[in-house]
């Protein structure tokens, strides 16, 4: 019985009265990651662009891994997210 209750709500594209079925649901997902993805997309072309490196410009543009090669290229090469090391405070005299 509660199979067929799941089934129905999901298949008739009304979740709780709000109109939001499973297609609606997945759209949103799809178009959250496209937006992720092109915002990586952006900010490492933006930093190849800075950087002079043509390579990686050229291939960030032309090809498409759903935001890998983004990351590849902002965490190894640009060294982006990596933590530097805490200085200590210099003391005055």
């Amino acid at each position: 019985m509660m199979i067929n209750n799941f089934a129905a709500v999901f298949s008739s594209g009304s979740f709780f009265g709000l109109g939001f079925g499973l297609f609606a649901l997945s759209s949103l997902v799809l178009l959250a990651l496209m937006l992720v993805v092109i915002a990586l997309k952006g900010y490492a072309l933006w930093y190849a662009a800075k950087r002079d490196e043509k390579g990686w410009f050229i291939a960030i543009l032309l090809i498409n891994t759903i935001g890998i090669l983004e990351l590849v290229y902002l965490y190894t090469v640009v060294d982006l997210w990596k933590k530097k090391p805490v200085s200590a405070p210099e003391s005055k005299p």
